[in-house]
């Protein structure tokens, strides 16, 4: 049956390729209303969210308070009293000064962080995305016994999404509470059809929401594959199958892999991209890829070294594996690229600039399970399309050359640096902590704490990612997971004087105070958000920086030497990204109920991390922490921690 679909799909496809020509003013016009059918306003997307918070400006001496307890542990005594002075004065000067500039700003404004973070966090960031912003999301490994297999998987899998894609549009994704707070939905309308779009010193970011197409890369080739109908209804997968076909069947050669510069650093890119642009069939080219609801990169097939599977997928995902690999089979300014390559390694990059990886993970996990559930899954879509249409870029001038021989270097060189090691952790997961009366995430963080402990004997300021979306357009807060407490623990576990006893109170202790730390932040109501606005007010406002914020507790306390998240799934699948400093390490965490899915890394060139000594340090430490509470049970309610937060 599917032999026959496909085969239909195909003789339409012959017969669609000679009527493409003689489309109609009548086709244009149902194209556009079947447009307006799936938009998706991203000028308005909280107008069925009227009860969403306005973000807030905290009171300046909360924050400072909070700001004192957390660099406690990472000062010497002397520092702490330098600093003590320091946030004194500022919250009697300049910061009470900018205070009410900024508290003047948010009585005007719904969301006076919101943009701000966009602009500076992210589009004004000149590293690459590549590593340095974009994560890779992956999916559970596949085993494509064929080609056809590896078509068919694809196809559907880009129905799954484009199912998806509707249900946002529909505002159909259930709308979750955090307590008696709605959260804001509407980073999912803005994920499909929306790109960074390289400029000097400050990017742009573009929407699309009502494109009815997807950008497949092949062999480093660029084609436009619509996956609605005149009526905007989504083409079934057998006749997507049939169409990636065509495009394999075409494409024998490498092409000239453009998709290479995007992976270079702004500047550079924003140079390129303004040398390319010159010429209108680059132009149009440009703007096909930059309007596609996502990109479908179908990678020439690698073998991984022995034991480095799961390594090889995330790193495929977050840069390609270089000039000579995949790296020019993508497009990194585009939010959605999808990944799939015929030795099973599928998944997401993300380009991380409009939205939060949760739309990334929630699509992953929609797909996988449509897949799983069903096997004839994306059969029943629409048979009448249009044929995939080849982008053509002009050939490469001298100038735009160079700029391709200046990113394939650069790619190299980041390749051979990024160094990963993925611990599928299965001593325990979920199941144990929370008997414990413990929550997950916050075990996992104190664990890292300590091993970062093992290995350079002092705390590490530690970045774990909280989302704001109990406000109208959140985006993020930083936990900050090095307490006073989390540092007790790991003195009392290097102290062979230290009972098993004084071990798990101290353990608890810090486990419920990064708890306490996590849900005020989930409130709005962390530290670095609030500094972050006072400093931009000062130099929107033409003022001086005060002195505050080269402080050694702010500088120490904001230089994250482990940068973190949890992205959790049921599925055998992490998320995993670089380090935020020269000098640290990236992990990613997935808490499954029986095991622990941790995508670690860390830079080659720095002699003071060890991604891999990292991961044997983090399996001693959760065992040990096991052991720990196992001997010293917890009876009756646990003891009320001592955090001045």
């Amino acid at each position: 049956m599917e032999f026959l679909r496909k085969g239909k799909c195909l003789f339409k496809l012959a017969k669609n390729t000679a009527k493409l020509q003689t489309r109609n003013t009548l086709f244009k016009i149902m194209l556009t209303s079947s447009c307006s059918l799936r938009s998706y306003s991203t000028t308005d997307e909280n107008s069925d969210q009227p009860n969403l918070l306005k973000y807030h400006v905290l009171p300046l001496e909360e924050t400072l308070n909070r700001f004192m307890t957390t660099v406690e542990p990472l000062l010497t005594p002397d520092e702490l009293k330098e600093q003590e002075d320091i946030t004194s004065k500022f919250l009697k000067k300049e910061g009470a000064e900018l205070q009410k500039i900024l508290e003047e700003v948010g009585s005007q404004e719904k969301n006076w962080l919101a943009h701000r973070w966009l602009k500076v966090g992210y589009l004004k960031f000149r590293s690459p995305v590549t590593a340095f912003v974009s994560p890779g999301m992956t999916f559970p490994k596949q085993s494509f016994e064929n080609p056809n297999q590896f078509v068919d998987y694809t196809s559907r899998v880009i129905f799954g999404l484009g199912e998806f894609n509707d249900l946002v549009h529909a505002k159909k994704i259930p709308i979750v509470k955090m307590g008696k707070n709605e959260l804001d939905n509407s980073q999912f309308g803005k994920v499909f059809g929306t790109c960074r779009i390289p400029r000097r010193t400050t990017d742009e970011i573009i929407y699309n929401p009502c494109s009815d197409y997807v950008v497949i890369i092949y062999r480093n080739h660029f084609y436009k594959l619509k996956i609605y109908n005149e009526e905007g209804k989504l083409i079934n997968a057998p006749c997507l199958a049939a169409q990636l076909e065509e495009i394999m069947t075409k494409e024998k050669k490498m092409g000239v892999p453009y998709g290479i510069m995007t992976t270079d650093s702004r500047d550079n890119w924003a140079e390129a991209y303004g040398h390319l642009s010159k010429r209108a069939r680059n132009k149009d080219a440009l703007k096909t890829i930059q309007k596609s609801l996502f990109t479908v990169s179908l990678d020439c097939c690698t073998t991984p070294k022995e034991g480095q599977d799961a390594e090889e997928l995330i790193l495929s995902l977050i840069h390609g594996n270089g000039s000579n690999s995949n790296s020019g089979n993508r497009w990194m300014d585009k939010t959605i690229q999808l990944v799939v390559n015929p030795n099973g390694n599928v998944g997401f990059t993300y380009e991380h600039s409009p939205a939060e990886g949760q739309p990334i993970a929630m699509m992953m996990d929609y797909v996988v399970k449509k897949l799983k559930d069903d096997p004839s899954y994306g059969e029943t879509g629409e048979d009448d399309f249009t044929p995939a249409e080849k982008i053509q870029f002009c050939p490469l001038s001298p100038c735009e050359e160079q700029w391709l021989i200046i990113a394939q270097r650069n790619i190299d060189k980041l390749v051979k640096q990024l160094q990963m090691k993925v611990l599928k952790f299965d001593g325990y997961g979920k199941d144990f902590i929370k008997k414990q009366k413990l929550g997950p995430d916050s075990f996992i963080q104190i664990a890292l704490q300590l091993a970062f402990f093992k290995l350079h004997n002092e705390p590490a300021a530690q970045y774990e990612s909280a989302h704001l979306r109990i406000f109208d357009g959140g985006r993020t807060e930083t936990i900050r997971s090095c307490s006073n407490q989390s540092l007790a623990f790991c003195l009392a576990m290097q102290d062979p004087s230290s009972s098993v006893q004084d071990q798990a109170n101290k353990l608890r202790e810090a486990v419920i105070c990064h708890q306490m730390y996590a849900k005020l932040a989930l409130q709005g109501r962390g530290v670095d958000r609030h500094l972050f606005g006072l400093q931009l007010m000062a130099k929107e406002n033409g003022l001086p920086i005060p002195e505050f914020f080269d402080s050694p507790g702010y500088v120490k306390s904001s230089h994250f030497r482990v940068s973190t998240s949890q992205v959790a799934t049921k599925y055998d699948a992490f998320m995993g990204y670089g380090p935020s400093t020269d000098d640290g390490y990236a992990c990613c965490y997935n808490p499954r109920d029986c095991d622990i899915i941790l995508a670690i890394s860390a830079w080659r060139h720095c002699q003071a991390t060890d991604h891999l000594k990292f991961a044997k340090a983090l399996v001693q430490s959760f065992s040990q922490m096991k052991v720990v509470l196992e001997k010293c049970p917890m009876t009756g309610k646990p003891p009320e921690p001592k955090c001045n937060i």
